[in-house]
């Protein structure tokens, strides 16, 4: 019997690079068509380019093909969870939209997974990217080691194999802001890496920018961590530690030299740095009561506006869901 593979893509301003994804990964998995079958869910993040025509052209052309359009931009991670709830094969390989994550080396990942591994993530010999993106990315991975005990050897990228059962208990997560980094973790341990060549994008830019990076940032110390709260914690005693030591001090030089002056602009400096670390307190513990707040009120991680697939691959109709 053969091993079903299912890939998941998240597509956002890549009607141009898409098609070619896609016939790369049909031309890999069929030199090994004797083991495997596949599928491959293309879910689009409302794109504003008209990737989601595209989709529905391939969907014509492959009964293996579902594509997914969202009803607004949700980011690649709550994408990436749709398409995650739809997947029905034994392996789920999760890749970019630009190329730069080469599907014809998907059987190194895919290989990987034995017994003693359950999720296996491409390692780049040297990053394509773009240098604000790999800031980006290393400021991702130091967050993610210290806040949410990511080993320090383990590179997490969006170029992922994992097992069934990883997905199935992943999609069991339905708050929103979702974190993906955060959901394997959590998940299993028996991680490992492989090393993938990275490539240049085919065409176009990275849809990552800086108020993208910075939500990513937010979303895993909210969603996965309290250690945020318990800096906030440790620093909040250490200034009281410092200002009561001042403060001793000030007492002990005005006895000893009574003409010393107290100075108007040195208690003002103190009183700004205090005020202005309360204040990223209560922002920290703000973000998290907002986060709690609106989960309570059942913020969708997504909403589908319509799928598509032609599994007979000739009525031509239309799958449609709402939700």
């Amino acid at each position: 019997m053969k091993t079903k593979l299912s890939f998941v893509i998240p597509c956002y301003r890549s009607e141009k690079t898409i098609g070619i994804v896609v016939d790369e990964i049909r031309n890999t998995v069929n030199t090994r068509k004797e083991l495997y079958d596949y599928e491959i869910i293309l879910v689009s993040d409302h794109s504003p380019d008209d990737v989601f025509s595209v989709i529905e052209e391939l969907a014509k052309k492959d009964k293996r093909i579902l594509g997914i359009e969202l009803a607004k931009n949700f980011g690649q991670h709550s994408a990436i969870l749709a398409g995650f709830r739809h997947v029905t094969g034994d392996i789920i390989v999760c890749m970019d939209d630009d190329g730069q994550t080469p599907p014809n080396q998907m059987f190194k990942l895919i290989d990987s997974l034995d017994d003693e591994c359950d999720v296996a993530f491409a390692r780049y010999e040297s990053k394509k990217h773009s240098p604000f993106r790999n800031f980006g990315s290393h400021i991702n991975d130091l967050m993610a080691r210290y806040l949410i005990d990511k080993p320090k050897e383990l590179k997490i990228m969006s170029y992922f194999a994992c097992k069934r059962y990883v997905v199935d208990e992943v999609v069991r997560y339905d708050n929103p802001y979702p974190y993906m980094s955060g959901l394997l973790l959590r998940t299993t341990k028996n991680i490992k890496n492989v090393t993938i060549k990275h490539r240049d994008r085919i065409e176009g830019e990275s849809g990552y920018k800086f108020g993208k990076l910075i939500s990513l940032w937010v979303n895993g110390f909210t969603s996965f961590s309290v250690k945020p709260l318990r800096a906030a914690t440790v620093v909040g005693a250490t200034s009281s530690v410092i200002g009561f030591i001042y403060g001793i001090y000030i007492i002990i030089n005005k006895l000893i030299n009574p003409l010393t002056p107290l100075g108007y602009s040195s208690m003002m400096a103190v009183f700004l740095f205090i005020g202005g670390i309360i204040m990223i307190m209560l922002g920290i513990i703000g973000e998290y009561v907002g986060r709690i707040y609106i989960c309570l009120n059942e913020a969708p991680q997504y909403v589908i506006r319509r799928k598509v697939s032609f599994p007979d691959n000739n009525d031509g109709a239309d799958k449609k869901n709402d939700r």
